[in-house]
C-alpha cells in the first residue's frame, strides 16, 4: 500500500487499503463463525469495543468512502474497518 502509493501518485491514482474485521456474511454463518451465537462469537463481541459482529455493509461505506472524493487527501492507509478491535 505505502509503496504503490508513493509510485502512483504522479498519475494521480490514490491506493489505499481496508482490512475488515470480523463480518457477518454467508461464508462465516457457512462456516459455522458468525451467526449462531457460538461463545467464539459471544467472546468476540465482548471484545469488541462497538460491541458487535460488523455486516458487509458496514465494510461497503469505508470502500465508498475511499472511492469517493471526500477521500481525495488519503492515500497509502491502511484502514481498520474493525469496530476497533485491534
Amino acid at each position: 500500500t505505502g509503496v504503490l502509493s508513493k509510485e502512483l501518485a504522479s498519475r494521480k491514482i490514490r491506493v489505499n487499503s481496508v482490512n475488515p474485521g470480523a463480518t457477518l456474511s454467508e461464508g462465516t454463518q457457512a462456516a459455522g463463525l458468525y451467526g449462531i451465537e457460538s461463545d467464539f462469537e459471544k467472546q468476540l463481541v465482548a471484545m469488541t469495543p462497538l460491541n458487535r459482529i460488523g455486516t458487509p455493509a458496514d465494510i461497503a461505506r469505508v470502500v465508498a468512502f475511499l472511492a469517493s472524493d471526500d477521500s481525495g487527501w488519503l492515500t497509502g492507509e491502511i484502514i481498520q474497518a474493525s469496530g476497533g478491535l485491534r
